[in-house]
């Protein structure tokens, strides 16, 4: 399995296909804080990579948020917002999907500055 890296500059979407590829999915994890504008990818789950940005970055748990890249896809198919992380009762999200479309749209932005095409 590969180690969880936190992404703060270019990552290759070449890159991610090795990832998915390392777990036999098509997806790869990730979490990104969205406050800090980076991510972490890599991990067998999004919990794991989630500990790590606060462990190593100070994320707060409000700021992470759990998605799944699709490096073969594009567009809209690229990015799926479900993970158990997402489950935040206490935030105002109540279920694995990010229920806030204004919040979407910022994980979207924070993905295209981080993943070259």
């Amino acid at each position: 399995f590969m180690e969880i890296k936190i992404i703060k500059t270019l990552v290759d979407k070449e890159e991610l296909k090795e990832i998915a590829k390392s777990y036999a999915w098509d997806a790869v994890k990730a979490v990104v804080d969205v406050e800090q504008e980076i991510m972490a990818i890599g991990g067998e789950f999004h919990a794991d990579e989630e500990a790590l940005l606060m462990e190593k970055e100070g994320s707060r748990r409000e700021s992470t948020w759990g998605i799944n890249l699709y490096p073969e896809e594009s567009g809209e198919n690229f990015i799926e917002f479900d993970s158990m992380v997402n489950l935040k009762p206490a935030f105002g999200n109540r279920s694995r999907n990010v229920e806030d479309a204004l919040l979407q749209k910022k994980i979207r932005e924070i993905v295209v500055k981080l993943v070259r095409p």
